[in-house]
C-alpha cells in the first residue's frame, strides 16, 4: 500500500518542558552551584588544555557566534588558570647616565617594584633637606674657614710683594671688583690724574709707562701663580663637601642597595643603575647646595630647576605593577590601540627639550602586552584590524616575543616631542593571547597570514547549539540563577524556567537541541523580570511566573513584528492574492521566510504553473528575469531533472512549461519551493486541483524525496496567521517534510487549533504523498509505481497517468506541427 501524507497530533507540534523535572521551587535555591559551559564541552576541553599549556605558539583562537558567551566564558576560565600560576615580576624602566635616549628595562620580583620606587624617592627628599642642614653645621664651616684662611694668607703674601714692586715704581694698585687698576704716584706720593699724568715731562711720562708695562707683566705673573692656588683651594672645599655629602648619600640609598642586594634575576643590573645615580649625585654636589651671593633669588632658582632634573633622573618609572596580586594578570581589552596595546611614550612631557639626552624616562607606558606577562590576554581580531597598523606589530610580536616601545604617535611613524628621541630597551614577554574572532575570520586568516595563524594552535570552537539533556535543562535554570544574582533581578519560578528553555529550542528549531546563544537568553530573563516588577511593583520578593516569560516574549515580538503585521494587512485587503478555501489548477500556495536581520517571520506566496506542448522544456521566470538566486535555480533545475526521469517512458518530452512566484517583487532565494513548484507543473499537466487552503515547503532531490528546510516554525505560523485572520474552517493545514518534525516548536495558539481540528500540520516522505494529499487522487508516482504499471498495463487514473496523456497529447501535436512544417517545405520550387 503507497505511503500517505501523515497528520502530526497536538504534542508533536512542540517540546514542553515539564517544570517538576526541573528539581528546585525557585531560582533562589540554585545560586550556590557553579555555572557549566553549557553545551560547550568541547570547546572547554580546548579551552583548559591551551590556557595550561606554557609552549610557545599556543596561543587560543576563540570560534563562535556573537552572544553564545565566548568572551565571558573564556574569561572566567583564563581567571581560574590564572589563580594557578605565580605573580609576574614588576617593570621598571630607569634612566640610563650613559646613554640617556636609551633607558633601562628592570624586571623585579612583584611588589619590590614599588618599594624601589619609593627608596629612590625617598632618597631625593632625604638629599634635599639633610645636604644643606650638614654644609652649614659648624664643622664643615670651621673646615672650610681653615681652607680659605690658607688660601687667603698665600693671596695677601703674593699681594703685599706685588705693591711693594708697585710702590718701588711710584705706581698704586687698587683693587676693583675683582679687577686691578694701576695709578702713577707724584713726587709727594699721591695720585695724579690722567690729565697731570698727560702734562708731566716727555721723560716722565717713558718711565710711567716702562713701570706700568713691568707691573702688568708682574701682576700675570701674580695671577699665573695664584690660578692654582685657587683650584687648590676648591678642591680642598670640594674634598671637604664629598667628605661629608658622600656618607649622606650612601645612606640615602642604602634602602634602594637592600633591594639590589637580594638574590632578583637582575640584581646586578639594579647594582650598577645605584653606582650611576650615586656618581651622577657626587658628581654635582653643587647643586646640593643652596645659592648664597649675588643675584641670589635667579641663582637659587636656576640651581632647583637643575636639581629637579638631576632628581628625575634618578627615579624609578613602576611601568608594571604586580604587587598586590595573588596570580597572573588576565586582561581584556576592548578598545585595543597601538598605544593601548603595544604601550607609549608621552610626546607632550619634553615637547620643547630639543635634547635627547633629558628625556624624561617617566614618559614611556606600559600598554597591555606589557601588563599581561606572565598571564593572559583577551582581543577580538575584528577590533585588531580595525586599527590601521597595529595586526602587523602583532604579528611581529608574536614571531619574536619581545617588545620594545616606540615613540609612535600612530601606524605612520614617530610623532612630534622629546618622547620620540627614548627608545627603551626591548623587554621579553611571556602572555597567552585568547583571540575571538567568527569562523569566517578563523578561516579568512588561516588563507591570508599562515604565519600568524600557526601561532594560534589552540582553535576553540563554540557550538550555536547542542543536545538537549536533563543536565542541559538543570544547568540552563542554573544560568537563569546566576543572571538574577549578577543584575539583582527577582528569581523564576521553574514554569517559568520552562518556558525559557523552550524558548531556546524554539531558537535553535529543535526539539532535540537547545540554542548556545546565551545572550538572547540573558535578554528574555531580564525583560521576563521588568515584567515581572510591572506586574507587582509593591512586591519586592515577587517571583517571575511563567505569565511574565510570555509578556516578555509577546513585547519583544510587538517591537520587531511592524514589517510583517504590514505585509498581513494586504492579504486581509486583497492587495496580495492568496487563496485560502477550494481548490485551483497549476496554483499552489508556498510558505516563504523573510529574514530582517533581528527578526524572522514567515508568509504566504503563491507559485503557478502554465503547460502547453512545445520543445523549450521548463522555464523559470523568475531566474530570467534575474530575480531568483543560485540556490533557487539548483532547486528548479533538480526538479526538471526529477520531472524528466519520472516521464522517461515517455520521451521524447514535447512540453513547454513556465513557473513563476507571483506578487515577488523582492527576489527569491533557497530551494524550500521546489515541492510546491513540482505539484503545482503537476497540476496543470494532469487538470487536478489542488487544495488550496493546505501551503507547501519543501526541497526536492531528484529520487523525489522530500528535504527538510529551515524557518519551518515561522513559516508554519505566518500561513496560520493568514488562516486564522480569514477564518479557520479545519480545511486549513501545511504540507511540511516528515525530515522537519523534529524542528517544530509551533506557537500555542497553532497548538489549540490542532487540538481543536482546525488546522492541521501534515508530514510527507516523498513527494507522491503530498500531491495525493492536496488532489485527492491517488499519485501514481510512488518509487517503483511507474515501471510497475507499465508492466501490467494498468491504466488507473492518476495524477502521474493524467499527467502523461497531456504529454503525449503535447509530443503528438508537435509531430503534426513539424510535419506540416515539412510539408509546405517540400511545395516550395527548386532551383537548379
Amino acid at each position: 500500500m503507497p505511503a500517505s501524507a501523515r497528520a502530526l497530533s497536538a504534542h508533536q507540534l512542540r517540546l514542553t518542558v515539564d517544570p517538576t523535572t526541573l528539581g528546585f521551587a525557585s531560582t533562589a535555591e540554585l545560586t550556590g552551584l557553579p555555572l557549566p559551559w553549557i553545551g560547550q564541552e568541547r570547546a572547554e576541553a580546548a579551552a583548559r588544555f591551551g590556557l595550561a599549556m606554557q609552549q610557545p605558539d599556543y596561543h587560543l583562537f576563540v570560534l563562535g557566534d556573537v552572544g553564545s558567551g565566548r568572551a565571558s566564558l573564556l574569561h572566567q576560565a583564563m581567571l581560574a588558570e590564572a589563580a594557578r600560576r605565580p605573580v609576574p615580576p614588576d617593570l621598571c624602566y630607569l634612566h640610563d647616565f650613559d646613554a640617556p635616549e636609551r633607558p633601562r628595562a628592570l624586571r623585579l620580583p612583584a611588589g619590590q617594584g614599588r618599594l624601589l620606587r619609593q627608596a629612590l624617592a625617598d632618597m631625593g627628599t632625604r638629599l634635599e633637606a639633610e645636604v644643606p642642614q650638614h654644609l652649614a653645621g659648624p664643622a664643615f664651616l670651621a673646615d672650610a674657614a681653615r681652607i680659605e684662611q690658607r688660601w687667603q694668607v698665600q693671596e695677601r703674601e703674593a699681594l703685599a710683594a706685588l705693591d711693594a714692586f708697585a710702590l718701588a715704581r711710584q705706581l698704586r694698585l687698587v683693587r676693583d671688583n675683582g679687577q686691578m687698576l694701576v695709578t702713577p704716584l707724584g713726587p709727594r706720593g699721591q695720585p695724579l690724574s690722567d690729565a697731570e699724568a698727560r702734562v708731566q715731562p716727555p721723560e716722565r711720562r717713558a718711565a710711567i709707562e716702562r713701570d706700568e708695562d713691568a707691573l702688568r707683566s708682574e701682576i700675570e705673573r701674580f695671577a699665573q701663580a695664584m690660578r692654582p692656588l685657587e683650584r687648590e683651594r676648591d678642591a680642598a672645599l670640594d674634598a671637604l663637601r664629598r667628605t661629608v655629602i658622600t656618607p649622606l648619600v650612601q645612606q640615602a640609598l642604602q634602602a634602594a642597595r637592600g633591594i639590589a642586594g637580594q638574590q632578583a634575576p637582575h640584581a646586578g643590573r639594579l647594582a650598577q643603575w645605584l653606582d650611576q645615580v650615586e656618581r651622577a649625585l657626587l658628581g654635582s654636589i653643587d647643586l646640593l647646595e643652596p645659592y648664597y651671593g649675588d643675584n641670589e633669588a635667579d641663582a637659587e632658582a636656576d640651581r632647583r630647576d637643575d636639581l629637579d632634573a638631576l632628581l628625575a633622573k634618578c627615579r624609578v618609572n613602576l611601568a608594571v605593577d604586580n604587587g598586590g596580586r595573588s596570580g597572573a594578570p588576565v586582561i581584556v581589552e576592548d578598545n585595543p590601540q597601538m598605544r593601548s596595546l603595544m604601550g607609549s611614550i608621552d610626546h607632550g612631557a619634553n615637547a620643547d627639550d630639543a635634547d635627547p639626552g633629558q628625556a624624561d624616562v617617566s614618559a614611556i607606558h606600559a600598554g597591555s602586552l606589557l601588563r599581561a606577562h606572565g598571564g593572559f590576554i583577551l582581543l577580538h581580531l575584528h577590533d585588531l584590524a580595525a586599527e590601521e597598523g597595529l595586526w602587523p606589530r602583532v604579528r611581529r610580536f608574536l614571531r619574536s616575543r619581545r617588545l620594545q616601545i616606540t615613540g609612535e604617535a600612530s601606524a605612520d611613524g614617530p610623532g612630534p616631542g622629546g618622547g620620540a628621541g627614548l627608545q627603551p630597551e626591548p623587554v621579553d614577554v611571556d602572555v597567552k593571547i585568547v583571540l575571538i574572532g567568527s569562523v569566517d575570520e578563523f578561516y579568512a586568516l588561516q588563507d591570508s597570514d599562515p604565519e600568524a595563524a600557526r601561532r594560534f594552535r589552540v582553535k576553540v570552537d563554540f557550538a550555536d547549539r547542542f543536545i538537549a539533556t536533563a543536565a542541559s535543562h538543570r544547568a540552563t535554570a542554573i544560568f537563569v540563577a546566576h543572571c538574577c544574582v549578577q543584575r539583582g533581578l527577582p528569581h523564576f519560578v521553574p514554569e517559568a524556567v520552562a518556558l525559557l528553555i523552550e524558548q531556546s529550542h524554539r531558537e535553535a528549531d529543535d526539539q532535540g537541541r537547545q540554542s548556545a546563544r546565551f545572550a538572547q537568553a540573558e535578554a528574555l530573563v531580564i525583560e521576563s523580570a521588568a515584567q515581572c516588577r510591572m506586574r507587582s511593583p509593591a512586591d519586592a520578593t515577587a517571583l517571575v511566573q511563567a505569565a511574565d516569560v510570555q509578556a516578555a516574549l509577546a513585547a519583544q515580538r510587538l517591537r520587531h513584528n511592524q514589517t510583517e503585521e504590514e505585509l498581513h494587512q494586504t492579504l486581509v485587503e486583497g492587495e496580495c492574492l492568496i487563496t485560502l478555501h477550494g481548490a485551483a489548477v497549476g496554483q499552489v500556495n508556498a510558505l516563504s521566510q523573510i529574514d530582517l536581520g533581528d527578526y524572522r517571520f514567515g508568509f504566504p506566496v503563491r507559485i503557478t504553473a502554465r503547460s502547453f506542448a512545445g520543445q523549450e522544456g521548463l522555464l523559470n521566470i523568475d531566474r530570467e528575469v534575474h530575480m531568483s538566486g543560485p540556490i533557487h535555480d539548483k532547486g528548479v533545475l533538480i526538479l526538471h531533472g526529477y520531472l524528466t526521469a519520472l516521464f522517461s517512458h515517455v520521451a521524447p518530452l514535447a512540453l513547454n512549461a513556465s513557473i513563476v512566484f507571483e506578487q515577488e517583487y523582492s527576489g527569491v532565494e533557497g530551494d524550500s519551493a521546489s515541492c510546491a513548484e513540482l505539484y503545482a507543473l503537476l497540476s496543470s499537466l494532469s487538470g487536478l486541483p489542488l487544495r488550496q487552503g493546505i501551503a507547501v515547503t519543501g526541497a526536492l532531490n531528484q529520487h523525489g524525496e522530500v528535504l527538510p528546510v529551515g524557518g519551518i516554525n515561522e513559516k508554519i505560523e505566518g500561513w496560520f496567521q493568514a488562516c486564522a485572520a480569514a477564518g479557520l474552517d479545519g480545511t486549513q493545514g501545511v504540507l511540511i517534510p516528515a525530515r522537519n518534525q523534529r524542528h517544530l516548536m509551533l506557537s500555542r495558539p497553532i497548538l489549540d487549533a490542532v487540538e481543536r481540528g482546525l488546522f492541521h500540520v501534515h508530514t510527507v516522505q516523498h513527494v507522491s504523498e503530498g500531491i495525493a494529499l492536496l488532489t485527492g487522487e491517488a499519485s501514481g508516482m510512488a518509487p517503483g509505481a511507474v515501471l510497475a504499471a507499465d508492466a501490467a498495463g494498468d491504466v488507473t487514473q492518476t495524477v502521474l497517468s493524467r499527467a502523461e496523456q497531456t504529454l503525449r497529447a503535447y509530443r503528438r501535436a508537435c509531430q503534426s506541427a513539424g510535419h506540416t512544417r515539412v510539408g509546405r517545405a517540400g511545395r516550395r520550387p527548386r532551383r537548379d
